[in-house]
């Protein structure tokens, strides 16, 4: 099959240009927000259109990437956050200029016939019998039926089943599916493959993701971790300055400062990554001092700063942190990450980030993503925070098992399991 992407002002002028120049041979597999409208700035949208190689059309000359190596149009400096009800909105818009006799997810031929029409009509019962079938099965997957006005009907069931079994608040879900049973156009609602790929592209659009930035000239990065015990800290710390320090395309000088003195173990560590990377490394055990540590790392490109691991529920050393940022009088901002497992349920996720959130919270990183099968509880306090995701770490190597953020991914987890080879 053959990946083609289209743009325009509006997901309908994208659609329309799509239409134009392959016919009605092809596959919506997604809809996309590249830009939103600015000042002297018009908004853009990208559709991803699939279709078999033996159906291009003959004046189409245009060379595609494979869709794994496109990069879409952004700016890598700005979150990207979405609405449920715009989101839903725009794919509903797509119906509006389709033709009333195109069917999601197939491809047609509508000028030529292999086949007889009997022959057809007897293999399109058949899959929808097929369909119907499974639908039936997972009507009977749990006895509870979703608090909604309307009971969800059966083309649902197998998405409501598994976005509630990977852990997401049932709150939260059920206002999900009744913003999509309220916009999805009734011509998608055909098949439960064609409402799965539907309701992936409403989840993927309501993740706030944090896009990774790179220092410029004139300002440093100043990143400080922060999380309960025994969550992933000091590795993770260890893993974003081998990142930064290898990995790009630049080399950046990182620097590290560790507040976490109570645990000797901890510095001792943290100290051997410094050694290994030749890194500079700073230690504070005072509030007064936070400030004299990052000037000594003024040369750095990179300040990464560990922090002493407490109980959620310990107010004095999330406190003494506190106090550190308070004595800050640098020029420099400091990002502040939540680190966070993901092996958690979504009720002790929120509890944690309500206890951190005196800090302040720019971002949260969730680590183990290897030890567990469940990521609605991501999805649930994002959805609940609004606050960005930066990075996942998914497992112990270092550099190796951390990752960027992505709403593809984490999506791609919550329905179908983490799977390293996607990593």
């Amino acid at each position: 099959m053959k990946i083609l992407t289209f743009t325009g002002k509006s997901p309908s002028e994208a659609l329309k240009k799509a239409k134009l120049e392959i016919g009605d041979d092809g596959m919506l597999i997604e809809t996309r927000e590249i830009h939103k409208k600015g000042l002297g700035r018009e908004p853009l949208y990208e559709i991803v259109i699939g279709i078999e190689e033996d159906k291009t059309a003959a004046t189409y000359s245009r060379v595609n990437k494979p869709l794994h190596k496109q990069t879409p149009v952004v700016k890598h400096s700005e979150d990207v956050l979405y609405e449920i009800s715009s989101a839903a909105k725009q794919i509903s818009k797509i119906s509006d200029v389709t033709d009333p006799h195109y069917e999601y997810g197939a491809v047609r031929t509508p000028h030529v016939n292999f086949e007889p029409k009997e022959l057809k009509e007897i293999k399109s019962e058949i899959l929808k019998l097929g369909d119907k079938v499974k639908l039936i099965q997972n009507m009977f997957w749990d006895e509870k039926s979703p608090d909604i006005e309307s009971r969800i009907p059966p083309e649902f069931a197998e998405i409501y089943r598994l976005a509630s079994q990977s852990g997401m608040n049932k709150e939260h879900l059920d206002a999900i599916m009744q913003m999509t049973l309220q916009h999805m156009p009734l011509k998608m609602r055909e098949n439960s493959a064609t409402v799965k790929r539907y309701f992936q592209t409403i989840l993927r659009k309501m993740i706030p993701i944090r896009l990774e930035s790179m220092p410029d000239k004139s300002s440093k990065k100043v990143i400080m971790l922060v999380g309960p015990t025994g969550v992933g800290k000091t590795t993770s710390i260890a893993k974003l300055a081998a990142r930064y320090s290898f990995l790009m395309q630049k080399k950046y000088k990182v620097g590290l400062v560790v507040l976490d003195t109570y645990r000797i173990g901890a510095v001792e560590q943290l100290m051997q990554y410094a050694r290994m990377m030749k890194l500079g490394i700073e230690t504070v055990v005072d509030p007064p001092e936070f400030s004299t540590a990052l000037n000594s790392l003024r040369y750095c490109d990179y300040i990464l700063i560990d922090t002493m691991g407490s109980s959620p529920y310990d107010k004095g050393k999330i406190e003494k942190i506190y106090e550190c940022l308070e004595a800050n009088d640098t020029e420099y901002n400091i990002d502040v990450v939540l680190v966070m497992p993901s092996s958690i349920k979504y009720e002790d996720l929120k509890a944690t980030y309500d206890n951190f959130e005196s800090l302040n919270i720019d971002t949260m990183m969730f680590t183990k993503l290897d030890e567990t099968r469940g990521f609605g509880n991501i999805f649930s306090l994002a959805y609940e925070t609004k606050k960005p995701i930066s990075y996942f770490s998914v497992g112990q190597e270092v550099p190796e098992d951390l990752v960027y953020a992505s709403s593809d991914f984490l999506v791609e987890c919550l329905l179908h399991g983490f799977n390293r080879s996607k990593v």
